[in-house]
């Protein structure tokens, strides 16, 4: 199939670097020309290349090549931004609105409240080189949302409970699924409505394994690997 060769064909220069990282592929027109196809065709191949992780998408902006993946335990107790440093890269959290409100469904689901209860809500973006990857919702119990906002976006969650609230964290529980980006969360990251997505919902428990809050987080798929590591001992 023609896709399958023109799909073949850029992976060819990623690997071999004429394509680099955050490189702008030419716009789709000039690619069918260059590669002698139909638009359709093309997309075809875009599309499986986006889907494989090789490039991303941006909303009126075109098409680039993925930088390689952010690696991301969900468990870890570092900070966004000090994980992105150990691995040489630059990331940055811009805080988009910090408010009390009442809990929908998922929150409280999330956190085991009573019904028409209360939570504060804090919405930032993580960037990495630049990129939005992932648009954060952090929601915890009003008691707990003195100073919360600003802290969390320097330190971990763990140290800003500990320094703010003198709360101890004792279990994170999360789990990860597919999805499409659409409305706000689309648009903050520059996707296209539709776009692939991982969304990580983490819930984190006092040391009476008592929820104190929970963290639902949308990633641009390319953007991240999940690796966690357990250890045992059975003795």
């Amino acid at each position: 199939m023609q896709y399958v060769k023109i799909k073949q064909a850029i992976v060819e220069q990623i690997d071999s670097g004429m394509l680099s990282p955050g490189q702008k592929l030419p716009a789709e027109r000039k690619l069918a020309e260059m590669f002698n196809t139909t638009r359709i065709t093309l997309r075809e191949a875009l599309s499986t290349l986006e889907a494989e992780g090789f490039i991303f998408r941006e909303d009126r902006r075109g098409w680039f090549i993925s930088p390689a993946p952010f690696i991301y335990d969900p468990a870890a107790a570092i900070s966004f931004v000090d994980n992105a440093a150990e691995q040489q890269r630059k990331g940055e959290v811009a805080l988009v609105t910090s408010q009390t409100k009442m809990a929908s469904k998922e929150a409280s689901q999330l956190l085991s409240l009573a019904p028409f209860s209360d939570v504060h809500q804090v919405i930032s973006i993580k960037h990495l080189e630049g990129r939005p990857v992932c648009y954060s919702t952090h929601l915890s119990l009003p008691i707990y949302s003195n100073r919360i906002a600003d802290q969390e976006l320097i330190h971990s969650l763990h140290r800003s409970y500990l320094d703010v609230h003198d709360v101890t964290f004792k279990r994170c529980k999360f789990n990860i699924m597919a999805t499409a980006l659409i409305g706000d969360v689309a648009s903050a990251l520059r996707a296209t409505v539709g776009s692939s997505a991982l969304v990580v919902h983490k819930t984190y428990y006092d040391s009476n394994l008592q929820p104190v809050c929970c963290d639902i987080e949308y990633w641009r798929h390319d953007a991240i690997k999940i690796e966690s590591i357990s250890s045992y001992d059975l003795r």
